[in-house]
């Protein structure tokens, strides 16, 4: 059988083509709109090698199973019609969503759900054994999930073969990891060797039916078209939103941001209540201390008052907020700070109430890059997704206060995130500490 990878005119498509085959790229991203091809390659690539290199493994994977069977494997069949490649070269067995192959290769469909309970890290696909693999929506998948698939690639007859290890993903623009470690630092020419990202518009795909970019234009909204149809990864039609997203990627690598005062502010959580975390400050810089999911009263109160003492932090430089916990501590660890965010603004002219104060605030030292954040890769996803939850409410300012979003509720926070935003309720408390200082005693005047 003779394979002929037939771009019809995709110059795109070549390019990803030719990714595929070097002996220098790793990993690689393709997308950038709808109509672009790019289920159409992820299924020649996949299935192509899976053809050639007899008793290799690889893995479809996207976010819901459903959405493999739906969506892919109608393009898994389009591929084999195109190919010639009729059933005596294929099974699938739909209990494992596994193709096999008359040569012994497997292409497993996997879904990269959330399971906080059992799986929270997504190791259950660090212990997989696979040649090569294709992430399909990245902008849909956790980073923990890409890097552990990636993880497992390689480790089956790679060496056999002499295949350099693959991943694919392709996309929409979305933010994130896709945005951070591959769109990004390929704009400004400073992708690693083995990275590589390929942007890729619907009229770079010859074979579109007629009327399909006209039919887009007519139903997509203007945010969609901008990142669907015109491959627009830095579009957001938010006018409430308070950041830039590539300030929100830069708190992390602000290490420019000079060091001062202590600091502790700490959002506080119960069993089966959100989490616990606590922020470390010196001046504009964070360190994410401590961070937990079931915590007793008791414990929180030995874990802020261990932090206090190696830090060498006074009680009046800890703020602490939850729900009446921070009552609670105050009894312990005496002077301490209690966050009431819905408490009278310090300029009550402008804002509406506290918390919205602290978050404009807040909002405004990640804009002007004079806020670092030191966590770990997992905590920098999330926080990033919390902080692009600095969003005023929709409302005329010249009739109306300052104010932002709500936590819980219809389009509240909690309910966009999917979860509570503790990271940043963590920051916005530290604001406190800026929009009102602590008077310190002017320094005594010498005569002589």
């Amino acid at each position: 059988m003779k394979l002929i990878f037939d771009s019809n005119g995709n110059d795109k498509q070549k390019e990803a083509y030719k990714l595929w085959a070097d002996n220098t790229t790793t990993d690689f991203t393709y997308g950038g709109s709808k109509g672009s091809g790019k289920s159409y390659l992820g299924c020649s690539l996949i299935i192509g090698d899976a053809l050639m290199y007899d008793g290799t493994f690889y893995f479809i994977v996207r976010k819901k199973l459903n959405d493999l069977r739906k969506f892919t494997i109608p393009s898994i069949h389009e591929v084999f019609k195109n190919w010639g490649i009729t059933k005596n070269y294929y099974k699938y067995n739909g209990q494992d969503c596994v193709f096999e192959f008359h040569n012994g290769s497997k292409i497993f469909l996997l879904d990269a759900k959330y399971m906080p309970g059992d799986d929270p890290l997504y190791e259950r696909f660090g212990s997989m054994q696979i040649t090569r693999g294709w992430i399909e929506e990245g902008g849909e998948i956790d980073p923990n999930a890409k890097a552990n698939l990636q993880a497992s690639i390689g480790r089956w007859k790679n060496k056999e073969y002499n295949l350099t290890p693959k991943l694919l993903i392709t996309c929409n623009p979305s933010k994130g990891f896709l945005y951070s470690d591959y769109y990004k630092p390929h704009k400004e020419c400073r992708l690693p060797e083995y990275r590589k990202f390929i942007q890729a518009l619907p009229e770079d795909n010859k074979m579109l039916a007629d009327g399909y970019l006209e039919n887009l234009d007519r139903i997509l909204t203007k945010s969609q078209k901008q990142r669907l149809l015109h491959g627009n990864w830095e579009y957001d039609d938010n006018s409430e939103l308070l950041v830039n997203y590539d300030a929100v990627c830069d708190c992390f690598t602000n290490t420019h941001v000079k060091q001062g005062d202590r600091h502790i502010s700490a959002d506080l959580a119960m069993k089966g209540r959100d989490r616990f975390v606590a922020g470390l400050w010196s001046g504009h810089r964070v360190k994410i201390a401590i961070d937990k999911v079931f915590s007793p009263a008791n414990i929180i109160e030995q874990d802020l008052k261990q932090l206090k003492i190696d830090a060498h932090v006074g009680n009046t430089q800890i703020v602490a907020d939850s729900d009446g916990l921070g009552a609670y501590l105050e009894s312990y660890i005496n002077n301490i700070k209690e966050f009431h965010g819905g408490a009278t603004a310090i300029d009550s002219k402008t804002y509406a109430n506290l918390k919205s104060e602290c978050a404009y605030k807040l909002a405004e030292l990640i804009n002007n890059r004079d806020i670092y954040i030191e966590c770990s890769r997992e905590q920098e996803n999330i926080i990033k997704d919390e902080l692009m939850m600095l969003i005023g409410k929709d409302i005329d300012p010249s009739i109306d206060k300052k104010r932002l979003i709500s936590k819980k509720g219809s389009g509240g926070m909690t309910q966009l995130l999917g979860h509570s935003p503790d990271y940043l309720d963590m920051l916005i408390m530290e604001m406190i500490f800026i929009i009102s200082p602590v008077n310190k005693p002017s320094a005594p005047i010498m005569s002589y």
